[in-house]
C-alpha cells in the first residue's frame, strides 16, 4: 500500500486535466495512487481517464458521481481513500517532479501521532511562491494561526492524515455547489497542529471558470453552504473578536440570500450579529450589484 493518495475533483476539465496527469507521470517517486472524482462531467473526461488507465504508467482510480460541487467531491474522495496520507491537487494544477518524494521523505522523518499532516507551499507556473513562506522559527502550527497569528498569506498545499479527513464531512445542500473547504481544516485545527514544510509542492493556475475567480457569484448561488460555514466560524474558540465580527457580517449577507428567517435567533454570536446587521445588508447589496455586472 502506498503512503499517499493524490485526489483530484474534476468537472468538465478535460481540456486541462492532462497537465496534472503529465506531472504525475514525471514524478521521481511513483509510489502513490491518483484518485479522480469525476463530479458529473459532460465532456470527454471519462474517455480520457480510461485511456490513461490503459497506459498503466501510474496507479489511477476513477470514480464518477452526479454533480455535487467541490465539497461533495471531497466528501466522496475522503470516503474512498485508504492510504495514510492524502493531498488534493485540483484539475487545473500540477506537481513539481519531486513533490511526492519530498512529501514522503518529510513525513517519514517528522511524523508524530499528535500531528495532523503537512502544510507546504504553492507556486505559480514561473516557480514563484504564492503569497508568503512560513516563518523559519516555527516548525508546527494550526492553519488558523498561520494566517491570523503569523501573517502568512496565499494558498498553501495541505497534506492530511486520512483518518482525520474522514471526520467533519461537508453538508450537501440541494442545488448548491460549494461549502468552503476550510471548514474541515479549521475543525481539525482544534485537535492537531501541522508540520510546516517550506517547499513548493504544487503549481497552481487560477482559471476563469474556477471557484476562486467566481467567489462573489458563489456567495449568491450557494448561500446555505456559506451560512453554515459562517456560523461554524463564529463558534471557533480562542479566535479574535474581529475575525468573528467579519463572519457575522457575511452570515447576515448569506442569510439574506438564503431567505433565512430569525437571523439573530439562529446566530451563535447574537450581539456581534446585531452590530453587523447594517454592514451585512450593505454587503449583500454589493454582491448583488457586482454579480449583475458580469
Amino acid at each position: 500500500m502506498p503512503l499517499l493518495t493524490i485526489f483530484t475533483p474534476t468537472y468538465n476539465r478535460a481540456y486541462t486535466l492532462h497537465k496534472c496527469y503529465e506531472s504525475l507521470k514525471r514524478q521521481s517517486n511513483k509510489d502513490f495512487i491518483w484518485l479522480i472524482i469525476d463530479d458529473g462531467s459532460s465532456d470527454n473526461t471519462e474517455d480520457l481517464v480510461r485511456g490513461w488507465i490503459g497506459e498503466n504508467v501510474i496507479t489511477i482510480r476513477y470514480y464518477r458521481q452526479d454533480n455535487q460541487g467541490m465539497h461533495g467531491a471531497h466528501n466522496t474522495a475522503y470516503n474512498l481513500i485508504d492510504t495514510e496520507l492524502n493531498v488534493c491537487i485540483d484539475s487545473d494544477d500540477y506537481l513539481p517532479y519531486d513533490a511526492v518524494d519530498k512529501i514522503v521523505a518529510f513525513w517519514k522523518e517528522n511524523s508524530r501521532d499528535d500531528i495532523g499532516g503537512i502544510v507546504g507551499l504553492d507556486c505559480n507556473n514561473r516557480g514563484e511562491i504564492i503569497g508568503t513562506e512560513f516563518p523559519r522559527n516555527i516548525k508546527t502550527s494550526t492553519l488558523f494561526n498561520l494566517y491570523n497569528k503569523y501573517g502568512v498569506k496565499g494558498d498553501k498545499k495541505l497534506v492530511y492524515r486520512t483518518k482525520l479527513t474522514k471526520k467533519y464531512p461537508y453538508p450537501v445542500y440541494k442545488n448548491e455547489k460549494l461549502v468552503p473547504l476550510s471548514y474541515k481544516y479549521f475543525m481539525l485545527d482544534q485537535e492537531y497542529e501541522m508540520l510546516l514544510m517550506n517547499e513548493a509542492l504544487c503549481c497552481v493556475e487560477y482559471l476563469p471558470d474556477g471557484s476562486s475567480m467566481n467567489i462573489l457569484k458563489q456567495y449568491k448561488v450557494s448561500p446555505r453552504g456559506f451560512r453554515f460555514y459562517r456560523m461554524e466560524m463564529m463558534k471557533l474558540p480562542n479566535t479574535p473578536v474581529l475575525f468573528k465580527f467579519k463572519q457575522a457580517i457575511h452570515y447576515v449577507s448569506s442569510s439574506i440570500f438564503a431567505g433565512s428567517k430569525g437571523i439573530l435567533r439562529h446566530s451563535p454570536q447574537k450581539l456581534l450579529t446585531f452590530i453587523a446587521l447594517p454592514i451585512g445588508i450593505v454587503l449583500n447589496k454589493y454582491i448583488v450589484a457586482k454579480v449583475s455586472e458580469k
